[in-house]
């Protein structure tokens, strides 16, 4: 029983001093990936692969949006 608790405790531990994950995009990928997938008859390899095509476009995006916003008076 003991055991149990400490593996707990050291979970919750490890939970709130880890860092927040940054997915931005994954989530509304994974979404239409699995349910694309889910069409298809693979679910879950749907939505990993929306996670991945997600976060890859919202990166891309902010990349874009970064670019327009640079200065332009620079020779």
């Amino acid at each position: 029983m003991k055991w149990i608790l400490a593996t707990a405790c050291a979970a919750a531990i490890s939970f709130t001093v880890a860092p927040a994950a940054d997915a931005k995009g994954c989530i509304k990928g994974a979404i239409v990936g699995g349910v694309a997938g889910h069409m298809a008859g693979h679910g879950k390899l749907g939505a990993a692969a929306g996670c991945v095509v997600g976060h890859h476009e919202a990166n891309k995006a902010d990349a874009n949006k970064a670019n327009a916003q640079a200065p332009e008076n620079q020779k």
